[in-house]
């Protein structure tokens, strides 16, 4: 086919890297598989320059290099860029991958947000203590009405959490709000989250935007660890 017939278009090429990067992910294209510019041209009917941006894209991401003389070679997952929302999506998508990934991004959150509401404590403003603590209301609220599954639940969940990493004003607490997100929406997105979600577990983002408020380190740390170990607890992973 003329590379003039070829299409072009970005939300293509969108389409192109989801597919490829599902299969890489999920091992359908395995470590060491090769593969060329003109292989992707034919198997999506794309030019050479939409392959090329395909390519660049994957390699940005650690999922392959690229050699003239071998063309593109899917890497090890030691190579993947696995904080990229766009790979943890792919991961979490494979029946294969999900159960490491949600375990990897669970210890990540265990490590991180309690040095985030302790660092919140200190530095966030009197407009994210209030919304804090408007959110913590909203939770509990829902999680007595057994609507742990429902949009409201999860989008006033993803609120509070994410709005106290940012409360810590650390830059790189910060950086990492979408993977801990990226547990969050997993597990209701997969089923993992309970319709009726411990009350008690979280009436603990009360205490815990409380201690934010008022200033207490030692106590909006020690809440974000009972709060985590709760949920871990009643997680279904």
């Amino acid at each position: 086919m003329a590379e003039r017939g070829r299409r072009s278009s970005q939300p293509l090429l969108s389409s192109i890297l989801d597919t490829l990067g599902e299969e890489i992910v999920s091992g359908k294209q395995p470590e060491g598989h090769t593969f060329t510019l003109h292989d992707l041209s034919e198997r999506f009917d794309i030019s050479r320059t939409v392959a090329r941006e395909a390519m660049r894209a994957l390699e940005q991401l650690g999922l392959v290099s690229s050699s003239r003389r071998v063309g593109l070679k899917v890497l090890p997952q030691s190579e993947w860029n696995v904080f990229d929302h766009a790979v943890i999506s792919w991961r979490l998508r494979s029946d294969e991958q999900r159960p490491a990934q949600l375990a990897s991004l669970r210890e990540l959150r265990d490590s991180v947000e309690p040095g985030a509401a302790r660092l919140a404590a200190t530095n966030a403003t009197r407009e994210q203590a209030r919304r804090l603590r408007e959110l913590a209301e909203q939770i509990v609220e829902l999680a007595g009405q057994d609507a742990g599954n429902s949009e409201a639940f999860q989008e006033a969940d993803l609120e509070f959490h994410a709005l106290m990493l940012e409360a810590s004003r650390n830059e790189m607490f910060i950086a990492l709000t979408q993977p801990i997100m990226g547990i969050m929406s997993g597990r209701a997105l997969y089923g993992i989250m309970p319709d009726d979600p411990h009350v008690d577990t979280m009436q603990i983002h009360v205490e815990l935007a409380a201690a934010i408020s008022r200033g207490d380190a030692d106590a909006a740390e020690d809440a974000s660890r009972r709060l985590l170990r709760g949920v871990n607890d009643f997680m279904e992973m």
